[in-house]
């Protein structure tokens, strides 16, 4: 491998980058374990490293996967992207509920710092960035495909507050749920009537 390119795969591992996940893999040959590029694990010393383009070549080649990083399970950002379906299957699971990002990182084991800037890293998002267009989307749904009240669907949405929860629609979707929900429904019935 030429200097060049190792350096600047070596300093995607400094950077725990996931650059080249899946496209290099890290053997340490003092411990020989093989990782992920974005591998948590300390920093080897570049002397220590070879970088081979399959897991399988560095099996072959007597190193072993690494158990934090899990290389062998595939994925770019595999653990980092482990841990943000987790948190979008807790989030969704707990749309109605008060959801603090306290909360959410105590239910899935990690600091709330961690979830964030990992979150923020595979999604594009934050959590409560994510959180907040779940809600909306859900309620946009109600109000559409339901003749439920607004403030059950409030509920269903995570606002405890009638009002709260029309203030909050208003200002994402700059209609409040009854003038969503009569353009939605008024748009689908001028709609069938000019079919």
């Amino acid at each position: 491998m030429e200097q060049a390119l190792f350096e600047r795969i070596y300093a995607s591992v400094v950077n725990r980058e996931p650059t080249y996940d899946g496209i290099y893999y890290t053997a340490v040959r003092t411990t020989r374990i093989v990782c992920r590029p974005s591998c948590r694990a300390r920093t080897p010393k570049a002397e220590n490293v070879e970088f081979y383009t399959s897991l399988e070549k560095a099996v072959r080649a007597g190193f072993r996967p690494c158990k934090r990083c899990r290389p062998e399970e595939g994925g770019t950002l595999r653990p980092d992207a482990v841990l943000a379906a987790r948190a979008d299957a807790v989030m969704e699971a707990r749309l109605a509920e008060k959801l603090t990002l306290a909360k959410l990182a105590e239910e899935l084991a990690v600091s709330p710092f961690h979830l964030q800037r990992t979150y923020k890293r595979v999604a594009g998002c934050s959590p409560a960035a994510r959180l907040d267009q779940r809600r909306s989307d859900k309620a946009c749904g109600l109000l559409a495909r339901t003749d439920m009240p607004v403030a059950e669907i409030g509920r269903a949405a995570g606002f405890q507050g009638a009002s709260h929860f029309a203030a909050w629609f208003t200002r994402k979707n700059g209609l409040s749920p009854t003038e969503y929900r009569n353009q939605i429904k008024g748009g689908k019935a001028h709609e069938q009537n000019h079919e």
